[in-house]
């Protein structure tokens, strides 16, 4: 059944144990009808609906025709209902479970709502750490370790891990993307950065210290924290899961310590893992030219004509001709995004990342592809052979590099390999340079870039008309948990064509759980959406033409003086990188400060980056562009702007879109065609009950009307059939600035 069929309002319906919905008043608590209002008249209301966050609800809308779907291959479709975790998957089984009517419940039905029950929760009980780091002291006296390092990342140097690579959150207890483990014989720490910073508190046990990483007087990173702990001692560390960057840099600060990096031949958190998960054997899958706009076999040819230009690796002090085994003769490529871009493959093994375990060695006339085998199916057998990429298993990987088999030359690398991978190479076998395929990935071609405007027209019109029903719920006096309202997208969002999967966890957040950036709802903690302080959604789809990342922050109830500064601040943070104009050869970095100017006019700022770039059906976060990089921007980059504002423990809010470098015409014209500006992707009106209009300039008043009336002339055609929709729609594209103020006895016309 389509959840958001209207003509025949579904009874309500809730299976045991769920309540993420209520309502407040007796005419919703029977049965449920999600028709949209057509009442024109105002609101009239003295006092606001009373109490606390709501929780979330359902959803409405005239279905989506079905030729609008996109027919995935039978695998494909398990990727579609992944939400959390590969884990998170329906697997099928019995039909459904049984329904029970209760005034409590859920707004969804059908499908929807079955994977919904069977969405389960993560484990949230804290474990007591103290066996777990017991067990791996006991390690790492056998070894003679004064500390060991336990990284977030994988050996191929991802954000986003799969379970299987999660030996910090297992041996700690915290979930975050980021974060570095170090134990030592007395104390074990964690050192994260400030989105992390309450998140930690919470989540670890006495056992552990959280170390602020970026704070006023806390060190830059785990290197600079451990650097004056080090002298005269060995730091145990997996040489997988650092990087050639890193270790280097680690190694030469502490020769000066008496000090080194010891790389025991196993992992240390591993050998006491007892229930580790196993890696997903997921089928990869081919990315047709359709949507990745090169062949596979094009984008070989730019790499090894690369290869090829590559000075060879002679001594600055040689005068003689170059020997064979001091030519560029390949690269190995580890990063795992990179991997499936140059090959135009996708996998399943990582969450919401649509990406494959491997390592790919390519040489001038042939390729090699290392990967569990069992992911390989016949067809894209057939197609590795036709790109002359030889298959061989995962860890085969270090039988080839022990035993040169590529023959002579030298093998180029990036910084961010393994520093294992070095190790196995020695240093007279390798080049280090910056990653050429990362480079060429991050400029999106003609036929990515119309891929990216079409996938979020898409994913816009899904986030308008879930705005349009949490709304009117809301209106209705539904309680609604911001678990249920990140629910209730993701079903708008199943239903666009071209539909794989989440791009990251939602992030759904109501009251202080919004001045958490990275704060992800359970289905259990949940807290209601309240009408008093902001709520937050920071969400986004992957599909077959783009990767989408959109940030809305609204308000259901009137707003503080103090928000709505606040809110206009980021806003105008926001604008000014939206309507930037630099010279080539700008970087991110040195925009960064347009984004917080406003902010900081009134002592306010977010210790989170103002932007990141964004793959193409690949990874929500890209490189080597962000607003935090010294890279400088080029046509083609796509790249966030996020900046917001968090008052801890009790609100918080930010605005992101994503935005496309393009050369812009100016008047002048100093130094030639070489002014660059940006070209807004993401099609989401900003809700304007917040700003306060005295602050804006003529300039961003007229910006935020335009962006706004923009949206509803793009959206259109995709909502011309949902009313309720296209009412919020264009009351958004049409209403004033800011909220009226209160009239005498304290009476508030809302007119919505």
């Amino acid at each position: 059944m389509d959840p958001d069929h209207e003509s025949t309002p579904p009874p309500v319906y809730q299976h045991s144990g769920s309540a993420d919905v209520r309502s407040r008043s007796s005419r919703a608590s029977n049965t449920f009808s999600d028709r949209s209002s057509n009442r024109n008249q105002p609101q009239v209301s003295f006092n606001p609906i009373p109490g606390g966050p709501r929780s979330r609800s359902q959803s409405s809308g005239p279905s989506v025709n079905q030729h609008q779907f996109h027919p995935f291959p039978p695998h494909m479709l398990k990727r579609s209902e992944t939400y959390k975790s590969n884990g998170t998957k329906n697997t099928g089984g019995s039909g459904r479970p049984t329904l029970y009517p209760s005034e409590s419940s859920s707004t969804l039905v059908g499908s929807a709502l079955e994977r919904k029950i069977n969405d389960i929760d993560p484990d949230t009980v804290r474990p007591d750490t103290a066996s777990r780091l017991d067990a791996l002291r006991d390690h790492m006296r056998q070894h003679d370790i004064a500390y060991y390092v336990i990284p977030s990342e994988d050996a191929h140097g991802s954000e986003y891990i799969a379970p299987s690579d999660k030996r910090r959150e297992w041996i700690s207890g915290f979930t975050g993307s980021a974060g570095q483990a170090v134990v030592s014989m007395n104390s074990a720490y964690l050192i994260t950065d400030s989105r992390y910073w309450l998140q930690a508190q919470e989540q670890l046990d006495q056992n552990w210290v959280v170390i602020k990483a970026g704070s006023t007087d806390g060190p830059k990173d785990w290197i600079d924290w451990l650097l004056p702990r080090a002298d005269n001692c060995r730091i145990g560390i997996d040489a997988r899961l650092i990087s050639y960057e890193k270790a280097t840099t680690l190694n030469n600060a502490l020769k000066r310590k008496n000090a080194k990096l010891y790389y025991p031949p196993q992992n240390l958190v591993d050998l006491i893992w007892r229930d580790k998960p196993q890696r997903s054997r997921e089928p990869i899958y081919v990315q047709p030219k359709e949507f990745a706009g090169l062949g596979a076999n094009e984008k070989l040819t730019k790499l090894r004509e690369w290869i090829k230009e590559q000075p060879p690796a002679v001594p600055s002090y040689s005068k003689s001709e170059p020997k064979p085994s001091q030519m560029q003769v390949a690269t190995l490529i580890s990063n795992l995004s990179c991997i499936a871009w140059l090959l135009n493959l996708r996998g399943d093994d990582i969450p919401f990342n649509p990406v494959f375990h491997s390592y790919l060695f390519v040489g001038l006339e042939s390729a090699t592809l290392f990967i569990d085998v069992a992911k390989i199916k016949s067809e894209v057998d057939s197609y590795l052979q036709s790109l002359r990429v030889a298959v061989r298993d995962y860890n085969d990987i270090w039988t080839f590099l022990r035993r040169k088999e590529w023959g002579e030359g030298n093998v180029i690398i990036s910084p961010q390999t393994s520093y294992a991978i070095c190790l196995m190479l020695t240093s007279f076998r390798y080049t280090v340079l910056p990653s050429y395929v990362e480079q060429l990935k991050a400029v999106k071609n003609d036929t990515e870039i119309r891929g990216l405007r079409s996938a979020y027209l898409r994913d816009g019109a899904a986030y308008v008309r879930w705005l349009a029903w949490l709304e009117e719920k809301m209106q209705q006096g539904y309680d609604i948990t911001e678990y249920e309202a990140a629910w209730r997208l993701t079903e708008y969002r199943r239903k666009n064509a071209h539909y794989m999967g989440l791009a990251y966890e939602n992030i759904s957040a109501s009251g202080p759980n919004a001045a958490l950036p990275h704060y992800t709802p359970h289905k259990s903690t949940a807290r209601m959406i309240d009408r008093e302080t902001p709520y937050l959604n920071d969400s986004g789809g992957q599909y077959r033409d783009g990767t989408c990342d959109t940030t809305r922050t609204i308000h259901f109830g009137r707003p503080t003086s103090e928000q709505c500064e606040a809110f206009t601040r980021v806003l105008q943070g926001h604008i000014a990188i939206d309507t930037a104009i630099f010279p080539e050869g700008t970087t991110g970095a040195k925009l960064d400060v347009l984004a917080r100017r406003a902010l900081w006019q009134d002592g306010l700022n977010y210790m989170h980056g103002t932007g990141h770039g964004v793959g193409s059906f690949l990874n929500v976060h890209e490189g080597p562009q962000s607003f935090s990089s010294d890279v400088p921007l080029v046509p083609g980059h796509v790249i966030t702007n996020e900046p917001g504002f968090y008052n801890e423990g009790k609100w918080g809010m930010r605005i992101e879109s994503a935005l496309l470098v393009r050369r812009v015409h100016t008047k002048g014209s100093f130094n030639g065609d070489v002014w660059l500006g940006f070209e807004r992707l993401t099609c989401v009106p900003i809700q304007t009950k917040m700003v306060k209009e005295v602050m804006l300039s003529k300039e961003e008043r007229q910006w935020l009307k335009d962006h706004n009336r923009r949206c509803l002339e793009l959206l259109e055609p995709f909502l011309r059939h949902d009313k309720r929709a296209m009412k919020y729609l264009r009351r958004e594209a049409e209403r004033g600035i800011g909220i009226a103020g209160a009239g005498p006895g304290g009476l508030t016309i809302d007119w919505d």
